[in-house]
């Protein structure tokens, strides 16, 4: 990808090598005009799983959008199987999930098969281009364990990329240490992640 890190405006795919997962034309025309607008001529294009690991098992990509639901198929499959058993050229390839239905847990799930980033959709060319941004110039390494292959999702205190808005303000060290509380069932979870009411 070519890009300068502090200006949109120079961000270009025409380079880059790009597989599109998606089910329906409607939704890879809208998907391949938004990549167009930001200079990617070169696309692949699957409709079903089986298609996808195909194109991955010959190409080397630089991209990859993989819809939540491909058809009858999980695209959450096809995400975890990038990243455990697709040929090694294309294992660490940056992918973002794109879904009509980002509950938590469905972001969750997908951050876990190892997507880099979740888009919700209808997809807006400004949404998409800034997760293209952000992925193009973190650089996270990779982590390949037992329980997880994916982008690390550990962050030190380092502030976000250059020419991206920030992160959070209690992003942890590099020194994580030791557990200071035990872990919470998931009743306590969910407990913690409903609405509650508070005083305006």
């Amino acid at each position: 990808m070519s890009l300068a890190p502090t200006s949109r405006s120079k961000f270009n795919l025409k380079n880059a090598s790009v597989l599109l997962v998606v089910t329906g034309l409607q939704s890879l025309d809208v998907l391949v005009q938004i990549l167009v607008g930001f200079g990617a001529k070169n696309f692949s294009k699957c409709e079903t799983v089986g298609d996808a690991r195909e194109s991955l098992k010959k190409t080397p990509f630089d991209l990859i959008i993989i819809d939540a639901v491909i058809g009858e198929e999980d695209g959450y499959d096809l995400m975890s199987w990038v990243r455990r058993e697709a040929p090694e050229i294309n294992r660490y390839v940056p992918v973002i999930m794109v879904s009509g239905h980002t509950a938590r847990s469905k972001v969750v799930k997908a951050r876990d098969c190892g997507a880099h980033f979740t888009v919700a959709k209808p997809l807006t060319p400004i949404v998409l281009l800034e997760r293209i941004l952000w992925i193009a110039q973190e650089r996270r390494p990779f982590v390949n364990t037992d329980c997880f292959a994916g982008p690390d999702r550990r962050f030190k205190f380092t502030g976000p990329p250059v020419g991206s808005a920030g992160r959070r303000r209690d992003d942890l060290s590099a020194n994580v240490g030791e557990a200071k509380e035990p872990n919470l069932s998931q009743a306590e979870i969910d407990s913690l992640m409903a609405p509650q009411k508070v005083a305006l």
